[in-house]
């Protein structure tokens, strides 16, 4: 028997960051929102542990784990360790979502892990128990469960759903060039002198309930954005780009180094994607809101 799982990209409507913490985590109030941009993961029964991934044409596989190392194998290793039962499988992995660009790919794969995992043996963990052993893997991890449109805190791995009535259209805009996200927040701690904790975007929050999309680029924000580009002048200089091509809004995704175009239709973005691609400059359209971490096949 296999199971396949398919989870989306996640990017952040609103990530605000506060001051290090003594744990040193950053505290985070975010609006996450899942995306129609993804990675399948297919488990199957085996004696010992092992993982393969291949990818999209745009996605570079070099920084990917092929061991113990992958989170995939660590959310089976935790699931397993929850029930008390030794059990190991072959993972699968087809990416679709590019690595190091602020999209939570690796987090995709873990969440994709749990749930296929859960279904191959039959597990039945509730839905609360699958999230607190998410959030043990990482912070963006319970929101690839959850999927859809929703609220974080702590430093991320505390999600609850919004009411989300926009029908958003993301131009997405991935670099050759990985960026990493602690080398994002040690600089943005650099630039930073006293931060309070971040507070909730309630005006984005409203702009969502009522569908309105226009609202909703308004108040789109990034608290990184600036971080990012202090490292990375050539985003700075691209996100100026962007800028002229008519968008609601563009945005960095995360720790970068994707960036998003926002559009109102379909018929928007693709107008925006047939100017990127005169500029030789890669992009996948994705709409969102879209569901978590759903099972596709059982075989």
């Amino acid at each position: 028997m296999t199971v396949t799982v398919r989870v989306p990209a996640k990017i952040n409507l609103h990530l605000g960051v506060g001051a290090p913490r003594p744990d040193g985590y950053h505290p985070l109030d975010t609006v996450y929102q899942a995306i129609g941009l993804y990675d399948d993961v297919t488990a199957s029964p085996a004696e010992e542990w092992s993982i393969h991934t291949v990818a999209d044409a745009h996605v570079d596989l070099t920084t990917v784990p092929a061991d113990a190392d992958n989170i995939a194998i660590k959310a089976g290793l935790a699931l397993a360790a929850h029930h008390g039962i030794a059990r190991a499988a072959h993972l699968e992995v087809h990416k679709g979502i590019p690595v190091a660009g602020g999209l939570a790919g690796g987090s995709a794969d873990a969440a994709a892990a749990l749930v296929a995992l859960d279904r191959l043996w039959k597990l039945d963990t509730p839905d609360e128990e699958l999230l607190a052993i998410a959030a043990t893997l990482g912070s963006d991890v319970p929101f690839a469960l959850l999927g859809g449109t929703a609220h974080g805190t702590g430093r991320g791995e505390r999600v609850a759903p919004v009411e989300d009535h926009a029908d958003l259209w993301w131009v997405v805009v991935p670099h050759e060039i990985g960026l990493s996200t602690p080398a994002v927040y040690r600089h943005f701690d650099t630039l930073g002198g006293e931060r309070p904790d971040p507070e909730t975007p309630h005006d984005l929050l409203a702009a969502l309930a009522a569908g309105d999309v226009a609202a909703v680029a308004g108040v789109l924000g990034n608290d990184l954005q600036p971080a990012a580009y202090s490292l990375r002048p050539d985003l700075a200089e691209r996100h100026e780009l962007l800028v002229g091509l008519g968008a609601l809004a563009v945005l960095l995704s995360g720790s970068g180094p994707t960036q998003l175009l926002l559009h109102d239709s379909a018929d928007a973005a693709r107008a925006s994607a047939g100017r990127l691609g005169e500029l030789g400059i890669g992009h996948v359209l994705a709409p969102a809101p879209v569901a978590g971490a759903t099972v596709i096949s059982y075989a």
